[in-house]
C-alpha cells in the first residue's frame, strides 16, 4: 500500500526572480599603502611632530635604502600626540616598513637629548582596515 501521493514531473515550483547587479567593480591594486607607526621613547611625555617624523622617516630610508630610499614620496596623513599615519606607494610598501623597523633610532632634543623611535604598528593597502585595528591592543594585550 503506497500512502506517497505520485508526484507529476511536469509541474515543478515557480522560479524566484533573480536580483540585478546594477554595477560592479573591482579594485585590484590600489595605487597607495598607509601605514600607522608609533613614537617609543622612554619619557611618556614625547610628542611627535610632523617636521620630527619626516626627519626621522627620511634618515630610517636614507640609511636602509639610501638616496632612493630618502627621495620616497611619503605623504603625512595626521600626527597626534605619539602616533603617526603616512601614505607611500603602494610597490614602496615593503621598503618603507622595513627601514623603519631596521632603523636603530637617533637621538632628538636640545640640551636634553633622548633617544627616539619608532615602530610600525600597522600597515596595508586599505586604511578603513588600519583605522578599525586601533583598538585591537586594547582588547587583545
Amino acid at each position: 500500500m503506497d500512502l506517497d501521493p505520485p508526484t507529476n514531473p511536469s509541474s515543478s515550483t515557480p522560479k524566484t526572480p533573480k536580483s540585478q547587479t546594477l554595477s560592479q567593480t573591482t579594485i585590484r591594486s590600489p595605487p597607495f599603502s598607509y601605514a600607522h607607526l608609533s613614537l617609543v621613547t622612554p619619557s611618556s611625555s614625547s610628542q611627535l611632530d610632523t617636521l620630527t617624523a619626516r626627519h626621522y622617516l627620511t634618515a630610517a630610508l636614507r640609511q636602509f635604502l639610501g638616496d632612493t630610499g630618502a627621495s620616497m614620496a611619503i605623504d603625512m596623513l595626521l600626527v597626534k600626540g605619539a602616533e603617526c599615519w603616512v601614505r607611500v606607494p603602494r610597490e614602496d610598501l615593503a621598503g618603507f616598513a622595513a627601514a623603519v623597523t631596521a632603523y636603530p633610532g637617533h637621538k632628538v632634543g636640545g640640551g636634553e637629548e633622548e633617544e627616539m623611535l619608532m615602530r610600525v604598528v600597522g600597515c596595508g593597502d586599505w586604511l578603513g582596515a588600519l583605522v578599525g585595528r586601533e583598538g585591537e591592543g586594547e582588547v587583545w594585550g
